[in-house]
């Protein structure tokens, strides 16, 4: 099995025409229907196993969810023209302090898509311009424009998505 790079590892190109947009909304919208479909059939026990000290994937999802509010943010950051986006929080603590694990699959599963929806509803009103807007990202130290900041996310929905596999295929066979 091929390792995965570490999220605060990766780096990203920018450089794809604003037409792509609706295919990164597209991710966007479906990360909560594959999810759903990954874990639906899996126990507690997996689903609330921490291998290595790591996230479990009640907790993955509820990141994911969590991190629809910077999400939203910095949507409304590239919409008011600001020239810097907030920086994330990399310490995670409303996912450590949401206690996923102590929810109901379902629970969590009902909040990622309401959060998702809700995120999604806006940026499919977006027009060329909007999207097409820039920012500097605080931790890359480089422009990012809205649509680069959706591909950021889908690719940050991805990279917790391909984690929960791993967790699955290495203890759920």
């Amino acid at each position: 099995m091929i390792d995965q790079i570490a999220w605060i590892e990766r780096k990203f190109n920018f450089d794809f025409p604003v037409g792509v947009f609706p295919c990164i909304v597209e991710r966007l919208r479906g990360t909560p229907m594959r999810v759903e479909k990954l874990v639906s059939d899996l126990p507690d026990t997996i689903l609330e196993l921490k291998p290595d000290g790591k996230w479990s994937i009640k907790e993955r999802i509820g990141h994911i969810a969590d991190v629809e509010e910077l999400w939203e943010t910095r949507l409304n950051q590239f919409i008011r023209g600001e020239e810097i986006l907030v920086p994330a929080d990399m310490s995670n603590k409303k996912t450590n302090d949401r206690d996923h694990n102590n929810k109901t699959i379902d629970e969590i599963l009902s909040r990622l898509k309401s959060v998702r929806e809700s995120f999604i509803e806006k940026i499919d009103k977006l027009s060329e311009e909007e999207v097409s807007r820039t920012s500097l990202h605080p931790r890359l130290k480089t422009p990012m424009r809205l649509i680069d900041m959706t591909f950021f996310a889908a690719e940050h929905d991805d990279n917790e998505i391909a984690l929960m596999r791993r967790i699955i295929e290495e203890n759920f066979k």
